[in-house]
């Protein structure tokens, strides 16, 4: 009975705080990787790639949720809990419009699902500012970074107003389409290096 109870006792390789503190900690790299790869996938355009890119897609949203989470502990840690809070609901936002658009985009909804995306340049916006403004006041990144971080925000607003019918500021235009998020996610992983680099945390996990 005693060797029972030790063996049950006893946590494994993927009953610890360890494990799911590296996995939730590497899950912002997770997600640019499963949002690029669903791109490139839905650029083909047809039937099936449009389904499949759907599938990754709600894979790099479930990655973005755990990484918000990975944030929040990391400035609950730093007391920073405040901006934490608006990361998760940021990415939470994110997350409803992003499964918006990907169901307009399997449903063939092709200009309400830019419309969407075009929206979506604010709540993305608040993700990049809210562990940009906790990290900075928490003391775990310089100046010179939180200012690039900002200017990513202001870049993120601008995103939200490229309406145009064709051209560089059109919905699907080169901004809106390539330009905005890619340095969106290259933000993305500048997050995920700070979040890695904290020491590990007494009880998120």
């Amino acid at each position: 009975m005693s060797t029972l109870t030790a063996t049950v006792a006893a946590p494994s390789g993927v009953n610890t705080s360890a494990f799911w503190e590296r996995l939730w900690r590497s899950s912002g790299v997770q997600f640019v990787a499963l949002a690029i790869v669903a791109y490139f996938v839905y650029l083909d355009g047809n039937r099936t790639r449009t389904v499949i890119a759907a599938a990754l897609s709600g894979l790099a949203i479930l990655y973005l949720m755990w990484f918000a989470a990975a944030i929040r502990v990391s400035l609950a840690e730093s007391g920073r809990d405040g901006w934490g809070a608006a990361a998760t609901a940021a990415s939470a936002a994110v997350g409803g419009v992003f499964l918006l658009l990907i169901s307009a985009s399997v449903a063939g909804l092709t200009q309400f699902a830019w419309a969407a995306f075009v929206l979506s340049s604010f709540v993305r916006a608040m993700f990049t500012m809210a562990p940009t403004f906790g990290f900075w006041r928490a003391g775990l990144i310089s100046n010179s970074l939180f200012a690039l971080g900002v200017a990513i925000v202001v870049l993120g607003v601008f995103g939200g107003t490229t309406w145009f019918a064709d051209g560089l500021w059109a919905p699907d235009g080169l901004y809106s389409r390539f330009v905005l998020p890619i340095i969106q996610l290259l933000w993305v992983l500048v997050l995920n290096a700070v979040v890695w680099s904290r020491p590990p945390s007494r009880s998120g996990w």
